[in-house]
Order: C-alpha cells, then structure tokens, then sequence
C-alpha cells in the first residue's frame, strides 16, 4: 500500500492524540469526516495502523527496572526460542539483530532482584541459548512513542 502525503498527516495526527475524533481531524487537514474514517480504516486493513493503546509508564505501575539483553542463539532453534521469549512476563521486545548478538530484548522488571529472576529463572533455563549479557538501563533520556513521518 503506498501511503501518500494525506495519510502521513492523518497518522501524525493520531500518533499524537488516537482518541482524537475524525471530524476533528477532518477539520484540521481539510477534508470531510467520511474521507478520513475511510483513509485510516484502508490503513487499519493493511496493516500500517496495528493497534491503538494507552501509553503507560512502566514506573508507575511498578515496574521500575528495564534492561537490554544482547543473546546468542543456537543454530537452528530460532524459531521455538523466539516463541518462547515472547510468553515472558516483562519482555517488551524482541529484535532480531546483526553484529554480535542475535537477538536483543527489552525487558522491564520491578527492580534487580526481579531482573534476576526473570533472567535466572526464565530466560537462561530455556534450550537454545549459547551466551547472553545484560545491559541495565539507567536513565531514559529520550524516548518517543511516535515516528518520524
């Protein structure tokens, strides 16, 4: 699907506000109420718009401590690792990556002793890991749930 000019303004426009209603969107890039409800439920349909959610800061609700883990993987169990890492509690992504590390995830956790636990109990007793190191985050400078578009 080929996203033109209008719908990257009307994906800006819900990147910045979702629960913003279409009229007002329609208001803002001049166009009619219909046409917007029709551009963002073509977008719905192929895929571009994947969901709508609440933002919610890990460090209220408790879960203070995020990390990265770079890991290994061994050959030919890719697939069942990645099914697996993606049932933990706490993994909020998992890459697939180049370089030294063959997937990276982004963990949140109440605080270390939790971390370690997800990583003791959870991740290193699954098959298929060769290595992993973790990198704990301390401060998030800048984040931006919103892409540039």
């Amino acid at each position: 699907m080929d996203v033109d000019d209008t719908d990257r303004e009307i994906l800006r426009a819900l990147q910045a506000d979702a629960r913003k209603p279409f009229s007002e969107i329609a208001r803002e890039i001049d166009m009619s109420s219909a046409t917007v409800h029709d551009r963002v439920s073509r977008l719905e349909e192929a895929g571009v718009i994947r969901g709508y959610h609440a933002d919610v800061d890990p460090k209220a609700v408790g879960l203070g401590t995020t990390a990265f883990v770079g890991l290994r993987v061994e050959q030919g169990r890719e697939d069942e690792t990645l099914d697996r890492l993606t049932g933990i509690e706490g993994v909020r992504e998992v890459n697939l990556t180049t370089g030294e590390w063959d997937v990276i995830l982004r963990l949140v956790a109440e605080d270390t002793d939790h971390l370690r636990a997800l990583m003791f109990e959870e991740i290193a007793d699954m098959d298929g890991f060769a290595r992993s190191q973790t990198m704990v985050v301390l401060g998030t400078e800048y984040e931006s749930p919103e892409l540039p578009l």
